[in-house]
């Protein structure tokens, strides 16, 4: 391991039981995306009480820290702030009972089911262990607390709201995000990582009549349903075997009464893809098949097509990738792996496009090493570790949490380690 992170590292026992308190307290207290007052107030007291030079209210609730040790590379690190609109179900003795409102005007619970606590809390202490060890390290760290990655708007609001003239111009852009895998693991993994994911509103217009004189009708239940069946040939029979892509109608809403042919059935979809032509392929498939599903119909209208969401493909720059798998193979040694293709989807790419820098984004497992060996042994992973977005989500606070910090102090040690230039 360099002689700068191990120098780094050293204050970590110091610092553990604090950084665990931080990332409770984050736990227990969740906020929806753009409305991470609290959390965003809370990062910004600790970083100010670090040394670091803090921006507040960037793209509503985003937050920046800078601190500078002489001259050399300027390195950014994200972590995302918002929680789910999820009733937790861990039995944790600081699960949140939290409710807010959501942007749909309608109260609900909410839970960290997705791991951004984790993420909050590591890059907390990252910058606390970075501020005290100055000697170890010369350049720029801009540490960035992002709002809104579930809505997959809160990168965009922070660019919108003069990001880049806020901060320095980064040299590499570094994050990490907690997945199902045993706590202790890294991966990293160059070129595509996240896929691309867009989410379709889609109305379908028909003609209303009663039940009995269906002769009088345009069933847009009909429609609705020959749609679906149709769009799962887009992936099947479209794409090419070894293409990887995922099409999911996750709603289907239409009619009131049994008796009722309704005059509209609404469709939402999610697209998963991993490459700009595949992504420009299936949303104009979609299009396609549900157009001609109303014009067989003879529907009165021309169906409708509403963009919900959309998230960009996070693909890694090979050189930063490469760079941050090494410093993690000195770190790590055998719990440092090389990730497998995610079909989740992720905004942090947006803050890297609009600065010009490369990115490389990784992860690190939050579950019990003993309870992941145990499923895989019986083959039953995917039925007893619960994932992100569960209501039974809860990544064990170690090693998740020093797992998090040393991948974050290595990989911004890569450029920022006096014998890297």
């Amino acid at each position: 391991m360099d002689s700068s992170v191990t120098t780094v590292l050293a204050g970590l026992d110091g610092i553990r039981t604090s950084v665990e308190d931080f990332y409770k307290d984050l736990h227990a207290h969740p906020e929806l995306g753009l409305q991470e007052h609290r959390t965003a107030g809370k990062v910004a007291q600790a970083l100010r009480g670090f040394g670091y030079d803090v921006t507040e209210g960037i793209g509503t609730t985003g937050v920046i820290g800078l601190l500078t040790r002489g001259s050399g590379p300027t390195v950014m690190l994200r972590a995302d702030m918002d929680a789910l609109p999820v009733k937790e179900d861990t039995g944790l003795p600081y699960a949140s009972t939290v409710t807010a409102t959501g942007r749909d005007g309608v109260e609900q619970p909410v839970m960290h089911a997705c791991g951004h606590d984790v993420h909050v809390a590591c890059l907390v202490g990252f910058a606390q262990l970075m501020a005290r060890a100055t000697d170890a390290w010369q350049g720029t760290v801009v540490v960035l607390f992002q709002p809104s990655e579930e809505n997959g708007d809160g990168a965009q609001a922070m660019i919108d709201d003069g990001l880049t003239s806020k901060a320095p111009q980064p040299d590499v852009v570094l994050a990490q995000h907690v997945l199902p895998y045993p706590a202790g693991y890294v991966g990293t993994r160059a070129g595509s990582f996240l896929s691309a994911a867009d989410s379709l509103r889609v109305t379908l217009h028909g003609r209303g009549a009663h039940g009995s004189a269906p002769q009088a009708a345009v069933d847009p239940v009909i429609m609705a349903a020959m749609s679906v069946i149709r769009l799962q040939t887009v992936v099947s029979r479209e794409l090419s075997a070894t293409t990887p892509a995922v099409l999911t109608v996750g709603s289907i809403q239409s009619g009131t009464g049994p008796n009722v042919i309704p005059d509209r059935a609404v469709l939402q979809l999610n697209v998963r893809t991993y490459d700009t032509a595949v992504r420009k392929q299936v949303l104009a498939a979609i299009e396609r098949i549900v157009r001609a599903e109303a014009q067989g119909a003879n529907a009165p209208k021309e169906p409708e097509f509403e963009r919900l969401s959309a998230f960009p493909p996070t693909i890694n720059d090979q050189e930063a990738t490469d760079t941050v798998a090494r410093a993690f193979a000195a770190c790590f040694g055998d719990d440092a792996h090389t990730a497998e293709l995610q079909t989740a989807s992720e905004d942090m790419s947006v803050i890297p496009h609009a600065f010009g820098a490369p990115f490389t984004y990784w992860c690190i497992g939050g579950t019990s090493p003993d309870l992941y060996a145990s499923a895989q042994k019986k083959g039953t992973v995917s039925q007893d570790i619960p994932v992100n977005h569960s209501p039974a989500f809860a990544p064990v606070m170690q090693p998740t949490l020093d797992t998090g910090i040393k991948a974050l102090t290595a990989s911004a040690l890569a450029w920022l380690a006096p014998s890297s230039g």
